[in-house]
Order: structure tokens, then C-alpha cells, then sequence
């Protein structure tokens, strides 16, 4: 289970032929491939990545636990086009909290920038990206802040809500309000695109975005809806991972109609 997402077992075999299949056909812009921490997982991945790379004719992206230099070298040459190593975490005290020191787990803060680092030295700007969740228990400044040193690093920030699974700790916690979870998309996609730096937002005393600076451009991209389609590595959309078809979407897996633009900058209104 990952997200709300359930991933039932195939045979490795038919994965491989079928993923090849849509990527042949272009019905599939690449192929993704999520590596858990577990030994027999990193050495799969490998024969994955050559196997569904064909020697980098094909897209393939990796999402990966932190690796050493010398790990993220070895996925290039067996095709890999980009990686991704996920903070999930937008402070050290809430990466404690979820992953880390403070839940017994088996990363540091410290050693996911390394990693981020050593990415960026084999694939190059623009070609790693991480995964931050939004609802952890950060604030929006947390979050714009951490978004715009990996912005300024060339790492893509890609955004998810906090989906409460039963079962797990963060069953009882709630998800981000959709209000708070736009505001952070249209930040994130004004830095992404190169619109607007850490100092064009404002904050409150609780850390609260309440004032995009820029905002002639805010308002155009917002009503535009990219800001609010599902963010990663190019051609990613991931529906209904971290929402249910009912609603609301935090990640529109598609453009969205002009009305479904206008309801969320209706959202944002008060920060424009």
C-alpha cells in the first residue's frame, strides 16, 4: 500500500512485457519505478531499469532510498533518465517525526540532502526530483522554504496531500485543508516556472502564507489550472493517489475546465 493506493502482486515478467507495450505505443510517457528499502528491491530495480530502459530508449525514472554516489552512477548507466529521493518531510524536526530519529527509522535529515546532492552531480539540474507531503504537521513557510532551496538547487519539488491510512500511526491525523494545499501548489509552481522567488511571499506570525507579491502572474497561472494538475517528473498524473474520485482533488490528473480553474483560485483569495 502506498498512499490510498493498493498495488496487487504481478509476475515480473508481465509487468515488464506490458510496460514496454505502452511505452512502444507512446500511451505511456515512462515508465516509474518505486523502490522500497529492502535488499532484494535494490537488486531488482536494476534488472528493471536495463530491461525497460532498452539502453536508454526508453524514459525511466527511479524513486529510490538515498544512495551513495557511486549507486545513482550505476542506475544512469543501465539507462535510468532521472531519479528521485523522496524528503516526504519539509523540516528536520517533522522528517524526525515521520521517518526519522524520532520514530526509530532508518534515515537522517542530513543524509537525504547528501543524497539529493550526489544525484544532482550524475543525472544533472533539472533531472532529480523529491516528493514533499503536505499535512505532516509543517507549516506553509516550512514548506515554501525547503521549496525554494530546492528550486535554486534545480531539484523538482513534487507535492502530495497527506492521505490517513487506517492501520498506520497517521491514521487519526486529518489531511490538509484543500484552501492550504492550493496555496502552496500556486507557490510552488510560481518557483518552479521561475516567477517568483522565497522573498515574493508573506507569511503571519503561525508561519501561514497570506500574500503572494507577484500577483498579476499568480492570477494568470492560476486560472490557467496548471498549478493544481499533479506534479513530479514529466508526464506523471498519478489519479486519484491521494484522493478519492468523489472528491475534493487535491491532484487534478489532467487539465482542468475553466470552472474547475475559477473554483480554485476562489480558494486562493486571499492571498491574491
Amino acid at each position: 500500500m502506498l498512499s490510498r493506493i493498493l498495488w496487487p502482486p504481478y509476475p515480473e515478467g508481465l509487468v515488464v512485457e506490458l510496460s514496454l507495450r505502452a511505452l512502444e505505443s507512446r500511451r505511456a510517457e515512462r515508465a516509474c519505478i518505486q523502490v522500497v528499502n529492502d535488499p532484494e528491491a535494490r537488486r531488482q530495480v536494476k534488472r528493471l531499469v536495463a530491461e525497460l530502459s532498452q539502453r536508454g530508449r526508453y524514459r525511466v525514472s527511479v524513486s529510490t532510498p538515498p544512495l551513495s554516489r557511486e549507486g545513482f552512477e550505476e542506475l544512469k548507466g543501465l539507462g535510468a533518465e532521472r531519479v528521485s529521493v523522496a524528503l516526504d518531510a519539509a523540516s528536520p524536526r517533522v522528517f524526525s517525526q515521520v521517518k526519522g530519529e524520532g520514530v526509530d527509522g532508518p534515515y537522517t535529515w542530513a543524509e537525504h540532502w547528501r543524497s539529493l546532492e550526489e544525484a544532482l552531480r550524475v543525472f544533472g539540474p533539472g533531472m532529480v526530483t523529491t516528493h514533499l507531503i503536505v499535512g505532516l504537521g509543517e507549516t506553509e513557510r516550512e514548506l515554501v522554504e525547503v521549496m525554494a532551496s530546492l528550486c535554486s538547487m534545480k531539484v523538482l519539488p513534487a507535492l502530495f496531500a497527506l492521505t490517513p491510512v487506517p492501520g498506520t500511526k497517521l491514521e487519526s491525523v486529518r489531511p490538509p485543508s484543500v484552501a492550504s494545499y492550493r496555496r502552496i501548489q500556486l507557490a510552488r509552481h510560481l518557483m518552479v516556472e521561475g516567477l517568483a522567488t522565497l522573498s515574493d511571499f508573506e507569511f503571519d506570525g503561525a508561519g501561514r502564507l497570506v500574500k503572494v507579491r507577484c500577483r498579476e502572474a499568480a492570477l494568470r497561472e492560476a486560472y490557467s489550472g496548471r498549478p493544481f494538475q499533479t506534479s513530479g517528473c514529466p508526464g506523471c498524473n498519478r489519479p486519484f493517489y491521494n484522493e478519492r474520485p468523489g472528491g475534493p482533488l487535491y491532484n487534478y490528473p489532467r487539465p482542468l475546465t475553466p470552472s474547475e480553474a475559477e473554483e480554485a483560485v476562489e480558494e486562493l483569495i486571499d492571498v491574491l
